[in-house]
């Protein structure tokens, strides 16, 4: 190994311990790809190739078509049908595990643990279980879902792009690294799912702690609006029991009366059986609140008078607004306030400190120091920011109205995007990007969401790997290090260096990001499969399968990070429970992979 080498081993030294740091990962691979380039080992066009890569090209596409069903409000609606009257803890994780696993198989799994969150947690307050019961369970069926399909995970199509790139340079290696199938992964991964869901099925409830998590602790302390619901006349609340609609013991939420006609329902049985044009009131916390504006068959009644359209609400934002001793509608009520044309807003909740508020929005009498629960144009905010009508304006940002008008369009496209990449009739990042279009036409997602809703991170990570990727092949680092880990596993056998391959990718997922994870070991990967004269192929589905498989730490993987405060996690809870199946999956894809991809 000459100098070349020895330079990307420095370089590979201290882009771990930065990562390891939790440096931000996309400066740390783009300033190692600059040295690296700066000194003669790749060239512009090795530095830049991974902006160009069909695998890189196809995850940005995928954050879109996924934003767009999470806009629509599909993955939302799923995560209320899962757990419907379940009662038990076991049954309850076998369903979620039912619906999760194959929806993360063909979407971005970030989007559907941040849409199944608040559905777990409402679940978990209904039942009196701890959410720390089932938070990281979650996480770790959507990682399990993603080991089945192409698209599942950014990491396999990482690794599909490299395995392009690698037959580009090397054309013998054609015959064995030939592009994946999209159902490909599925031989091995429905196995590995399905005993990974079996160990937590069977073991979580007594590995896993009760604990309250951040949100359960702060909601008494929250404040409480009041707020009127319309139940809609063709929507398909109409009919349903109060506790079928899942309007009973909502996270900080409480239906006080129901006012249908002249007739005033309270308290509200949970029997009772809703009807279109009954008008609900709710009081609770601001949370609980946007999640109820997004139940398909209700909408509030903002002033008593205006009931918000999706159409119209879609480019609004809820809004808190403090009222001032010298708003001049302190004294009247909130119909007679008229703030739709003072402020271009209306007023969807109230809360007074010191007392519940009862009765309509509309007829309540505005007092100095009233918090509004507005929903307002996008500008409100700074408008009003020095307005002396109001003492304090702020916006709460993530809350926002769902396109549920267009949830079918959306899973219409879904199904002909995996109709597409199963059928080979045009190229994976080409159906990609033409549905990702097509949900930006139909409505399902507007222009600036879709350009807000891509992960540059994510992309500037996966595109620099790859040309770090390149450098360690050019220097001969890659070729010492396959020599060196074939001398020292010499008498494991094969499954042993399989074996050893897999661990190796394991141990930097859990400490790196996994698809940096999967883009640094992969060189190895197939050197080591040449230095031992077998297929590369089995070592490189190893990497797949390991980088994915990050459950020992909570900076493995995104998702395993997003449960840690819903959950009320510690560190020693993730590895109780995650190193057992970590080693569990590794025995597992060990014995599995050299099936379905033989040496």
């Amino acid at each position: 190994m000459g100098w070349e080498g020895l330079f990307c081993l420095a370089v590979l030294t201290f882009l771990f311990v930065g990562l390891v740091k939790n440096q931000p990962p996309d400066a740390l691979l783009m300033g190692a790809v600059i040295l690296v380039a700066l000194v003669g080992i790749i060239d512009p066009n090795e530095a830049l190739a991974g902006f160009a890569n069909k695998g890189m090209l196809t995850v940005a596409a995928l954050y879109i078509v996924a934003a767009a069903l999470r806009e629509t409000g599909s993955i939302a609606l799923a995560g209320h049908w899962v757990f419907g009257r379940v009662k038990s803890e076991r049954m309850a994780l076998l369903r979620m595990a039912g619906v999760v696993t194959p929806m993360s198989a063909f979407l971005n799994n970030t989007p559907i643990v941040a849409m199944f969150i608040p559905a777990v947690a409402d679940w978990c307050k209904r039942n009196r279980i701890a959410v720390s019961r089932m938070m990281l369970p979650l996480s770790y069926v959507c990682i399990l879902g993603g080991t089945c399909t192409l698209i599942g995970t950014s990491t396999n199509l990482v690794v599909a792009g490299l395995m392009d790139e690698t037959v580009k340079a090397q054309p013998e290696l054609g015959t064995t690294l030939v592009p994946m199938g999209f159902f490909e992964l599925g031989k091995v991964g429905l196995p590995y799912a399905v005993i990974g869901i079996v160990y937590l099925l069977l073991v979580s409830h007594f590995l896993l702690p009760e604990r309250k998590d951040g949100v359960s602790i702060l909601t008494d302390a929250a404040r409480e609006y009041l707020l009127n619901m319309r139940v809609l006349a063709e929507g398909r609340l109409v009919g349903k029991t109060v506790q079928d609609a899942g309007l009973r013991q909502l996270e900080g939420l409480y239906l006080i009366e129901i006012q249908r006609g002249d007739q005033l329902i309270s308290p509200v049985q949970p029997d009772e059986r809703l009807q279109g044009g009954d008008l609900l009131t709710f009081t609770g916390v601001v949370g609980t609140i946007a999640e109820l504006e997004n139940l398909v068959g209700l909408v509030p009644v903002a002033d008593d008078a205006y009931e918000s359209q999706a159409v119209v609400r879609r480019s609004q934002r809820l809004c808190e607004a403090v009222v001032s001793a010298t708003h001049p509608a302190v004294g009247k009520t909130i119909r007679d306030a008229d703030f739709r044309a003072l402020y271009n807003a209306a007023v969807v909740a109230v809360h007074r400190a010191g007392s519940r508020l009862t009765g309509k929005v509309g007829n309540i009498v505005l007092r100095a120091g009233d918090t509004l629960l507005l929903q307002a144009g996008p500008h409100f905010v700074r408008a009003n920011l020095n307005n002396p009508d109001f003492l304090l304006v702020s916006r709460l940002d993530g809350v926002r109205p769902m396109r549920h008008d267009k949830a079918w369009c959306a899973f219409l496209l879904l199904a002909v995007l995996v109709g597409l990449m199963i059928s080979g009739l045009v190229p994976i990042v080409v159906a990609a990007f033409a549905v990702a279009g097509l949900m930006i036409v139909t409505g399902c997602i507007s222009m600036a969401d879709a350009r807000r809703s891509i992960d540059w991170q994510t992309l500037v990570t996966i595109a620099a790997a790859f040309g770090l990727s390149k450098a360690l092949l050019n220097s001969g680092l890659v070729a010492w290090v396959a020599q060196g880990f074939v001398s020292l596993t010499d008498g494991l056998g094969l499954y042993g260096v399989l074996a050893g391959v897999y661990l190796m990718t394991s141990l930097f997922t859990e400490t790196v990001t996994n698809n940096a994870a999967a883009a640094l070991v992969f060189p190895f990967a197939v050197a080591i499969g040449q230095q031992m004269d077998v297929s590369p192929r089995p070592f490189v589905m190893a990497v797949v399968f390991a980088a994915s498989a990050s459950f020992m730490t909570p900076l493995g993987y995104q998702t395993n990070l997003m449960v840690l405060g819903p959950g009320g996690y510690r560190f020693m809870d993730y590895l109780r429970l995650g190193l057992p199946l970590n080693v569990l999956l590794m025995i597992a894809a060990t014995i599995l992979i050299p099936w379905v991809w033989p040496f």
